[in-house]
């Protein structure tokens, strides 16, 4: 079977990491889909070569909450058999912080999940989008088809993804409700495939503070990833990379290769 390259990028604005060379980096990353998250526009508002870059069906689902916010984006290379624009539920659709693709035999589900804040007053809000994610990713299993989900997840997992995970127990990213939700994922039968393929790597990162030199330092949280259902998408893993020299943006791409069939329904 021919190896898809997927990444994911929060990008923290789509017209932001087109003027630091995002265009140069969708040429030489060879990829054959991209998900972004935290876009912070509309379409009309990017660069053309941004908002549909040639040899890619593109498709973007920016917050109707207010502008400049959230927002995700998909360019794929093999065109969906359909498209999902949310999940179903316009507490988190109107914010637009999911795009789900039907490819036949799998969908693939990019999320944008919500920041807790700072005084944990989004937190409840966070978590009812995760019970709601996870429900649509069993929807989807129950319905035969294998589930990939990547995206910005905003929770470090365990205390090996964040470089300070005592100072931050009582901060929204890794607090013990938001972690046990990773823990109920994996417990369903998901799986997180960088640690899949590197369980133990220490100091890997997806995303750094914009102060005090956290990124030069490497002071940051693994808040990004790639799942897959253990029964279909485990098998298919090639591999599974963090790109932490690519700026751009405050988080950097994550990366999965993985075995995929022809495009076919099911």
């Amino acid at each position: 079977m021919p190896v898809s390259r997927m990444f994911s990028w929060n990008v923290n604005g789509a017209r932001s990491v087109h003027r630091k060379g995002f265009s140069a980096w969708l040429d030489q990353a060879d990829a054959d889909v991209v998900c972004l998250q935290e876009v912070r526009a509309e379409p009309a508002q990017m660069d053309p070569a941004m908002a549909a870059p040639l040899g890619y069906h593109a498709y973007w689902n920016p917050s109707r909450a207010r502008k400049g916010y959230s927002g995700v984006g998909l360019l794929t290379r093999r065109e969906p058999l359909r498209i999902e624009y949310g999940l179903g539920n316009e507490e988190f659709d109107v914010e637009g912080r999911t795009l789900i693709a039907d490819f036949g035999d799998h969908v693939l589900l990019n999320a944008y999940f919500p920041n807790g804040r700072s005084d944990l007053g989004r937190v409840p809000y966070k978590l009812r989008f995760c019970e709601l994610f996870l429900e649509r990713c069993e929807d989807f299993r129950r319905a035969g088809k294998g589930v990939i989900f990547c995206g910005d997840l905003n929770t470090a997992h365990r205390e090996i993804d964040l470089a300070r995970p005592k100072q931050n127990e009582k901060n929204t990213g890794f607090l013990p409700e938001e972690r046990a939700w990773i823990d109920r994922v994996v417990e369903a039968g998901y799986v997180d495939t960088f640690r899949l393929l590197q369980p133990d790597t220490r100091d890997a990162y997806t995303w750094w503070a914009m102060r005090m030199r956290a990124r030069e330092r490497n002071v940051g949280w693994r808040l990004d990833y790639f799942f897959v259902d253990r029964e279909w998408g485990e098998p298919r893993v090639r591999a599974a990379r963090i790109h932490d020299q690519v700026h751009g943006s405050d988080h950097c791409p994550v990366e999965l290769e993985i075995e995929l069939g022809a495009l076919q329904e099911r």
